[in-house]
């Protein structure tokens, strides 16, 4: 499998929604399915790692498939709103290599061996 970019992601998920008559939800809606597929990672994570275990008649569903769907709501709103989702990556890692440049303990490159 080759790697995949954001542009090629968002790409991906246009062709997919354009297929349909429908389109793209508006930005309320996306909001409502990106809630709800965080409460979904939530529950997943708090059965993973949490102390509320499964019950026997639940499905069983992944960590990954989650933040998969999470991707897939934000990459539709992006999309959506006409946001190229690398440009709003540099400007994020841009500001929190600036911000907060001097906020967190470094590593050493010694500790790092």
């Amino acid at each position: 499998m080759e790697n995949l970019t954001l542009k090629g992601m968002q790409k991906e998920v246009d062709d997919y929604i354009s297929q349909f008559k429908e389109g793209y939800f508006q930005p309320l809606t996306l909001i409502a399915r990106l809630t709800e597929e965080l409460g979904e990672l939530a529950r997943e994570v708090n059965h993973t790692y949490g102390e509320k275990p499964k019950k026997k008649e639940e499905a069983e569903s992944s960590i990954a498939l989650e933040l998969g769907d999470l991707m897939f709501v934000i990459t539709c709103m992006a999309n959506s709103l006409g946001i190229d989702l690398e440009d709003a990556h540099h400007a994020v890692m841009h500001k929190f290599n600036t911000r907060d440049a001097n906020r967190w303990t470094r590593i050493d490159q010694a500790e790092k061996k």
